[in-house]
């Protein structure tokens, strides 16, 4: 079959992962309401979820919040099932112009797909589960991947380098002019940040709570270019040209970055670095993530393995305390939280990514990283200043559990003559994972009333006993010594349960 015949349309052919239903169309996703949720790992999530993003604030951008409630989630949805039917020549996956990709870079070197896929493992790399053995992958997969690498590319020496497209390009040359090794994704920077994003009762409407206002993306400041053209409209024709450097300063550009240059193959794709956007630490950052202004250079939030994102939520919405002008601040949530309370009796916040390890300029997927992601639902008419205050005073107790409880175990230890380092920290977080399954209800129970109120206290008998839970896990007492040790070290929670809730 020619590589220049069109074939394989994202907009009729099913190739998107929905939770519950399996693969569907891009014109399924705007035609079908009853879509509740992507499906996916968390990087193809946020990856569709920017995708999808980028094709809605291209089909229409709201002037301001008044506008957006004006288009509700079902006209949205009919403004993108027009905007793709006007696009769809773009969107086949071969051809002429293949989506999202360029076929100049047909001169790099090809690489395997496993090669590209972060949780597959290629050469001499360990294969511990079946998941992990590189397979063939069909065109439907091969779309998925291809949207992924766009923001999720891992740096390292699998891009081929050697090709550059802009004429006087130096970024893909090191110090000796040789080619250098590629730099990682905006959406994964140095250890693999995190994203967040509301969450609505369908798909449809998670995408309008999620669509930022031509207000807003003024007031962020972050794009010079606004809202910009999305690259299938128009795709750059190399590195540096006028249009990479348009996307660089537009929010398009951090929802479809373009961060890999590919051009899809029967045994691989020929890839090697694309469009690189400036970092947090430069000043720009995606919607999704959540940065701290409040230092000497810019923080932002990280996906950690070790410290769940759920655990993350009093920080994601710290701009519920009133004035608060500091501590992590996401965008997409500030900008979307305050008008869906008004619009929306319940919605969820969804956090997740990937964490990464790097070594020499080489990022890969090793030891206790992993993908991690964390739903929480959230009732529009209890939040409020006073239902954060409450849950940010429960989290800082339940920190001072794992902290006592991390205390003990080390204590313990120390009377048997031994480390107890690596085990202390098992046993918080083994604390953590059984607080986990009770986050929600926690959350629910941050009300003012009576019935909240009698909600937590019996939650707080829960974690307690998690605490102790834990301990005996990790402190056995099966000889007089242990016996005496864990005695003497016994963490007590009585000031934690005689708190005032």
């Amino acid at each position: 079959m020619s590589t220049m015949e069109n074939r394989f349309n994202l907009i009729d052919e099913p190739w998107v992962p929905v939770a519950g239903i399996g693969r569907v169309s891009l014109w399924q996703i705007f035609e079908n309401p009853q879509f509740r949720s992507l499906g996916g790992n968390p990087i193809q999530r946020i990856a569709l979820t920017k995708l999808l993003l980028a094709i809605a604030q291209a089909a229409f951008t709201p002037e301001d919040d008044a506008d957006w409630r004006a288009l509700g989630a079902e006209g949205l949805a009919q403004r993108c099932l027009a905007y793709l039917d006007r696009w769809h020549e773009r969107f086949y996956l071969y051809g002429e112009q293949p989506f999202l990709q360029i076929p100049a870079i047909k001169a790099a070197a090809i690489q395997s797909y496993g090669a590209v896929l972060p949780d597959v493992s290629t050469g001499n790399t360990t294969v511990l589960t079946h998941g992990q053995v590189e397979r063939p992958l069909d065109d439907g997969e091969k779309a998925l991947l291809l949207v992924s690498l766009m923001a999720f590319g891992l740096a390292g020496k699998k891009t081929d380098n050697s090709v550059v497209l802009t004429p006087g390009y130096a970024g893909k040359r090191n110090d000796k002019g040789k080619p250098s090794s590629s730099k990682p994704g905006p959406a994964v920077a140095h250890m693999g940040l995190l994203h967040s994003f509301l969450v609505g009762n369908s798909l449809q409407e998670t995408l309008w709570l999620n669509l930022l206002t031509i207000r807003q993306i003024e007031q962020a400041m972050l794009f010079p270019q606004g809202v910009g053209t999305a690259p299938w409209e128009r795709m750059p024709q190399g590195e540096d040209c006028a249009v990479a450097q348009a996307l660089r300063q537009s929010l398009m550009g951090r929802l479809v970055p373009l961060c890999r240059f590919c051009l899809l193959a029967e045994e691989g794709l020929h890839y090697s670095e694309g469009i690189v956007h400036p970092s947090h630490k430069e000043g720009v950052w995606d919607p999704s993530v959540a940065v701290n202004l409040t230092g000497k250079e810019p923080k932002v939030l990280w996906a950690d393995p070790e410290k769940r994102p759920w655990r993350e939520l009093t920080s994601l919405l710290s701009f519920i305390e009133h004035g608060a002008g500091h501590g992590f601040q996401s965008l997409q949530l500030r900008a979307g939280v305050e008008r869906t309370r008004d619009v929306s009796e319940v919605f969820a916040v969804w956090s997740g990514g990937l964490r990464v390890s790097s070594n020499a300029g080489e990022q890969y997927v090793s030891g206790s990283d992993d993908f991690v992601e964390s739903q929480v639902w959230l009732h529009s008419e209890m939040l409020g200043e006073a239902w954060f205050t409450q849950l940010k005073a429960e989290m800082d107790s339940l920190g001072g559990l794992a902290k006592g409880l991390y205390g003990c175990v080390m204590a313990y230890f120390k009377e048997q003559k031994a480390d107890g380092a690596k085990l202390a920290a098992q046993a918080s977080a083994l604390f953590w994972q059984l607080c986990e399954r009770h986050f929600q209800q926690l959350v629910d129970a941050c009300d003012q009333d009576d019935r909240a109120t009698e909600q937590r206290r019996q939650l707080r008998l829960t974690f307690s006993a998690y605490v102790h839970q834990a301990y005996d896990h990790f402190c056995p007492k099966e000889t007089a010594r242990q016996l005496d040790a864990w005695a003497r070290c016994r963490p007590n929670n009585s000031k934690y349960l005689s708190q005032e809730v």
